[in-house]
């Protein structure tokens, strides 16, 4: 190997890019953090609108603050009608990502103050835009549902944001265990430090582009399954073993012990397993899971905890790895009734705080990202007839 190769980290695994005060991540200890707050804490105690204001602030909201952010959140709930027939303008058949990340392009295009960075403008952006995608990913919830255009559920200002989000998908308020999975789920996935999608926006802020162009990029790459994807890969795990109702939980978990046990004999690759950073088991996932549990116990699902537990101790037993966030998550989501291609749209929803907050932390001390590369194509040569 070359000196000019003899440093390459491929995926820049293990490189330390920058510095933040939004999150860190210790392996060590197994643990996130939110601004140094315990994130398994957090999500026991605190509406994702406190988090929301936590991750741009730095501190988690007092009585008052919480009452406007949460009036203001409120107030910028509704479908705009540009975005609605831009929506409506797309396929059926494409991915809810897409839509997504067009419905945001879209706002960007019409927020007034789209180029202003400065930080009270960009927070103030950042504010609307997670006000606003709730009701972007519910209705393409419905729309997928009717097979076109349709009605959007207007939002309601009697709820909170969870009770909100489900009410504008359903037109039903859901039942407290599934608005606290819900809550539990947002706050899990708010933020996790220079993951792939947030190093994306980071990138593009670098550039001296505007808030809704790095979150557009940053969905870009929370579409691919190494990332984002893999809530949906979860859950097509279940559906390729067949999930049936009618099963016990040990019928269910030996069907999964005997599936997982050929899967990884035949070296294919089964996702909601491992983790980038975590090397001892991604520590939000014991919140997930009894997030999940209730759920289970509330739909009276026992065979989708037989299913999870079986592949999770094949995993285990075969190769120590431990499960990732997106391994409960897909479950739980499927049990409140989303398409399995809303999952990381729903991700999105959540992760839109971390990636504004990083928007806003990268513009405050920007440089340039532009790292070098090693060539090792051919070396200089003529043109022919040249």
């Amino acid at each position: 190997m070359s000196p000019e190769t003899s440093d390459i980290r491929k995926g820049l695994n293990g490189v330390v890019a920058d510095v933040t005060a939004i999150s860190k991540v210790n392996p060590e200890t197994n643990s996130l953090l939110y601004r140094g707050y315990p994130v398994p804490q957090l999500a026991a105690t605190q509406p994702i609108e406190a988090v929301a204001h936590l991750l741009w602030t730095g501190e988690l909201p007092s009585p008052e603050q919480l009452t406007e952010a949460t009036a203001h959140e409120r107030s910028h709930r509704a479908l705009a009608p540009e975005v609605k027939a831009t929506i409506d303008a797309l396929p059926v058949t494409c991915h809810p990502m897409d839509t997504v990340r067009t419905a945001v392009s879209l706002l960007g295009a019409l927020d007034p103050a789209a180029e202003d960075s400065s930080p009270e403008v960009e927070l103030e952006k950042a504010k609307r835009l997670f006000a606003q995608l709730p009701a972007v990913i519910a209705y393409e919830q419905r729309r997928r549902t009717a097979g076109g255009p349709t009605e959007p559920i207007p939002p309601r200002e009697d709820l909170d944001y969870s009770q909100n989000f489900l009410w504008m998908t359903v037109g039903e308020e859901a039942a407290p265990a599934v608005v606290d999975a819900f809550r539990i789920s947002m706050v899990l996935y708010a933020e996790h430090s220079f993951n792939a999608s947030t190093f994306t926006a980071r990138v593009i802020t670098s550039t001296l582009s505007d808030l809704h162009s790095a979150v557009t990029g940053a969905i870009g790459a929370l579409k691919g399954s190494l990332h984002g994807g893999a809530n949906e890969a979860v859950m097509h795990t279940f559906d390729e073993l067949g999930i049936r109702p009618e099963e016990s939980e040990a019928e269910a978990k030996d069907r999964a012990r005997a599936w997982m046990e050929d899967a990884l004999a035949q070296k294919k690759k089964v996702m909601g397993f491992g983790h980038r950073v975590y090397k001892n088991g991604d520590s939000r996932v014991p919140t997930m899971k009894q997030a999940m549990d209730s759920l289970i116990e509330h739909y009276g699902r026992p065979e989708i905890l037989g299913l999870y537990n079986g592949l999770e101790l094949a995993m285990e037993e075969a190769k120590g790895i431990k499960p990732n966030l997106d391994y409960p998550a897909g479950p739980t989501y499927h049990l409140m009734g989303f398409d399995t291609e809303l999952f990381t749209p729903l991700f999105i929803a959540a992760r839109v705080t971390g990636w504004t907050a990083h928007v806003m932390e990268q513009r405050a001390a920007n440089a340039l990202i532009r790292p070098l590369a090693a060539y090792d194509g051919p070396d200089e040569r003529p043109v022919p007839g040249a």
